[in-house]
């Protein structure tokens, strides 16, 4: 009798403890994304909300016209719970309000929904990007460089490896240099909150300063001035006529991102039975003689091993990252979307991520960060006329392809392959692309040796590769201190070609931005950069002009054509070590009936342009009368 008694009060107390355990009053810890906005033209919205236990929950929605409940979703973590809702276009704006029931207790969550007010500048070729790392660029509020509560709690300039204080506020002091230099858009790499541990590389402890370890997509690292912040950057740069790129990733996350500290399934990762890096490889993705093994390492291998290496073809964690990159947009009022690591992601994704995007601001552009090494593979990762079976529908890439090509032209010896027929053919192969004018050419970024120390700090050599760079089809990046002359290799990593803005922080002995702090040289660079970058915006042929190219000819002349029905200007490279008299009439077919032209660099009037004199390494920016 006394041994029933006790089992029946052990199996009360555990009842009661069941019970309590789940009368608790639902703790709801996170909600994303945060908010959302009627009159999208995709009526379905997604919200992840997170708390302990939260996938227990009955949901209900409080009767609001125009927003329906459409289902609830739970994964193998109890801790998450997806609601879906359908926001119908005569919906108002508001604030919804979900119940959440666990047992006899319920907590309510207000969900705001706003009036969409974002408004997104094209970028267009008349634009030319400027690419900076915000770490490295200005320190506008030193009270943000380092927090102890943040996993990675240092910030020292004297180390190439560690934060170094610069933030949003630093590119707001200086947004008048930008529109001197005749700038229009700023690429900022990733700003999204990077609270990670330092990582171990190549024996040395880093911190995440460049920002692509994201852990928090719906906040942006308050080392950089948080989500105020960067509202204030866009505002005060909208203001300027400077529009914003933001730098996207989808592939991986950092490894102390909150999602991965308690994963809501282990579908979310690429999982393997051991480590698998990815190959780095674009060739397995376009070849059609290629393995399945071979596309699965460079599509589902890590990009390293503290990136963990996100599974785009779960749905839920798909709808999680196009709906936050519209968030984004909305939020902040974006201009413009570059995707970093582009080939790495799964592509039928990307192609519905890059819709959803165009379907709300069909003239965003949106260009990948593709590293491949010819113009087809180029051409794969884009919108393209390959008769293939997959196509992607993606914009722009930064072209890495001409990139290479100007490089190869200014140090190569003039051949039928090398030399400026380098650069030539790889323009030669446009037809692959279906807007060649859309794509992103460079010759450095933050990724690779600097320009100037490429070209063996040849001043010729920087002019006529900028001067390139400035004037063929598509819309220029330029990388921060390219103006005046930034230099280094990446020896040993790539820190060296990520030095500080000399002049963005306090102590500084030398100040780039201003006249007084560059020497002779750097001022003639900055100089020409701000002339022809300049001449750039209100040139018609170079802005929205076609595109003419002849072949080289004469050991290595250049020539090509910007044209428009108002305005012709000729570019006439000389890439020869020895002054050569051009003759015009191989070009008549547009030059036409031109008779002078106007030196855009110099002011001077060419009388006749039959014959024109190019001094050695040089290009004359040629504006037809």
């Amino acid at each position: 009798m006394k041994t029933t008694k006790r089992l029946l009060l052990l199996v009360f107390v555990q009842l009661g403890t069941f019970y309590y355990a789940f009368a608790q009053k639902p703790d709801i810890q996170r909600i994303n994304p945060t908010n959302w906005w009627v009159g999208m033209k995709n009526p379905y919205l997604q919200i992840l909300v997170y708390g302990k236990n939260i996938g227990t929950a009955n949901v209900s929605l409080k009767p609001y016209l125009g927003v329906k409940l459409k289902k609830i979703q739970t994964v193998e973590n109890p801790n998450y719970i997806f609601v879906d809702l359908d926001i119908s276009k005569n919906a108002k704006p508001g604030n919804l309000q979900l119940i959440f029931n666990i047992g006899s207790e319920s907590s309510t969550v207000n969900y705001e929904i706003r009036q969409r007010t974002a408004k997104p500048q094209a970028v267009t070729q008349a634009d030319v990007v400027y690419l900076l790392m915000p770490d490295r660029f200005a320190n506008g509020d030193e009270s943000n460089d380092k927090y102890d509560d943040m996993n990675d709690t240092q910030a020292d300039r004297k180390s190439p490896w560690l934060r170094h204080g610069g933030d949003l506020q630093g590119i707001i002091d200086h947004l008048d240099y930008f529109n001197e230099l005749g700038v229009t858009a700023l690429w900022l790499t990733p700003i999204i909150e990077n609270n990670t541990h330092q990582t171990n590389e190549g024996g040395t402890l880093r911190s995440s300063y460049h920002g692509y370890h994201f852990t928090d997509h719906y906040q942006i690292d308050r080392r950089f001035g948080g989500n105020v912040g960067y509202k204030k950057l866009i505002n005060e740069a909208h203001k300027k006529g400077i529009k914003i790129v933001q730098d996207a990733v989808y592939n991986h996350v950092g490894e102390d991102a909150w999602l991965v500290k308690d994963l809501p399934a282990k579908n979310w990762l690429h999982n393997w039975d051991k480590y698998t890096n990815t190959s780095y490889k674009d060739q397995p993705l376009i070849d059609v003689n290629g393995s399945k093994f071979d596309k699965k390492v460079t599509e589902e291998g890590w990009f390293t091993s503290f990136l963990p290496d996100l599974n785009q073809k779960e749905p839920l964690l798909a709808n999680f990252l196009i709906q936050h990159a519209l968030w984004t947009i909305e939020y902040f009022n974006i201009d413009a979307w570059r995707i970093d690591t582009y080939i790495y992601n799964d592509m039928e994704f990307m192609n519905r991520c890059n819709k959803a995007i165009i379907d709300e601001h069909p003239n965003m552009l949106l260009f990948g960060e593709s590293a491949v090494n010819t113009v087809m593979s180029q051409a794969y990762f884009t919108k393209n006329n390959l008769n293939i079976p997959f196509k992607c529908n993606l914009p722009s890439s930064c072209d890495f392809q001409v990139q290479g090509a100007i490089n190869a032209a200014l140090k190569e010896n003039f051949g039928w392959n090398e030399g400026v027929n380098r650069l030539y053919t790889t323009l030669a192969q446009d037809l692959v692309y279906q807007n060649p004018e859309k794509l992103v050419p460079f010759v450095e970024n933050h990724d690779n040796d600097r320009y100037f120390s490429v070209i063996g700090e040849d001043f010729n050599k920087y002019k006529l590769g900028l001067i390139w760079l400035y004037t063929i089809r598509g819309f220029p990046q330029m990388y921060y201190g390219t103006e005046f002359l930034m230099k280094n290799f990446k020896n040993p990593t790539d820190a060296e070609v990520r030095k500080d803005f000399p002049g963005g922080f306090k102590g500084d002995v030398e100040n780039k931005f201003l006249a007084s702090g560059r020497n002779a040289q750097e001022n003639e660079a900055f100089e020409f950069n701000k002339k022809l970058l300049n001449y750039r915006k209100n040139s018609d042929a170079l802005t929205n002009g076609k595109f003419m190219q002849f072949v080289p000819f004469d050991g290595g002349i250049y020539v090509y054509f910007r044209y428009t029905d108002t305005q012709t200007v000729m570019v006439i490279s000389n890439t020869k070590n020895t002054e050569t008299v051009v003759p015009t009439a191989n070009f008549s077919e547009i030059i036409k009936s031109a008779k002078s032209a106007k030196n855009i660099m110099t002011g001077e009037t060419i009388n006749d342009i039959s014959n024109i004199k190019v001094p050695a390494m040089t290009a004359l920016i040629l504006e037809l009368k």
